[in-house]
């Protein structure tokens, strides 16, 4: 056990790809457009069929960039998860035993949260950053609020992110962004359409670039 993840990696693109449902040999596909486009930092939920063996497999053949698992609900998740070979640890929920494990061994870990208290309380807790979710309800008008009177808290937040108003939420204060869906394109990937991914992650990567 330990973590090899790398804070320079995701502060030089913060992006948090997650990745739920897709298979070892397409990710393996995916992942050479990824970095090329400038992608550091990946994300596989424990909710996937076989996610151990996927962090495992990924962590030990791309070493250049952070492999996590997502979806960590209970301790557990944690110990597979660490097992695997994942070097920071995301959650939708904040679980105290997860997160008092993370922080007591300087684990990355970004711990889910929506209210002020709920967040507040993940930052007292040691998380690396807030994971606010789900970000889609609220927009980045709600980041800006929280760090009115919390401004000295990471936010990272994740679910409706797109390429459309990633910029919003970095310029309304939040040191990161997760995206799902809206990274990892349903279509492109099934039409094995490996060059418009490309490009697509690229716009997205450029658009962060672009105001900072």
């Amino acid at each position: 056990m330990g973590t090899n993840y790398k804070t320079e990696l995701f502060e030089k693109m913060p992006i948090v790809g997650i990745i739920r449902n897709i298979s070892l040999e397409v990710i393996e596909e995916i992942l050479p457009h990824y970095k090329k486009a400038g992608l550091t930092t990946l994300e596989i939920t424990m909710n996937s069929d076989n996610a151990c063996e996927i962090i495992k497999a990924v962590a030990e053949s791309h070493p250049e960039i952070n492999v996590g698992a997502g979806t960590v609900c209970t301790l557990a998740d944690l110990m597979m998860a660490l097992d695997a070979g994942a070097t920071f640890i995301v959650t939708p929920i904040m679980d105290i035993e997860v997160m008092k494990y993370c922080s007591e061994r300087n684990i990355p870990i970004f711990p889910g949260a929506f209210t002020p208290l709920e967040i507040y309380n993940a930052n007292k807790l040691g998380a690396t950053a807030v994971k606010i979710f789900p970000a889609t309800q609220l927009g980045s008008g709600y980041v800006k609020d929280i760090l009115g009177p919390l401004d000295t808290i990471k936010l990272l937040p994740t679910g409706g992110v797109d390429v459309n108003n990633i910029q919003s939420f970095f310029q309304a204060g939040a040191i990161g962004v997760g995206m799902g869906g809206s990274l990892f394109d349903k279509k492109l990937i099934e039409a094995k359409n490996y060059d418009a991914l490309y490009e697509h992650f690229k716009a997205i990567c450029d658009k962060v670039n672009a105001i900072r």
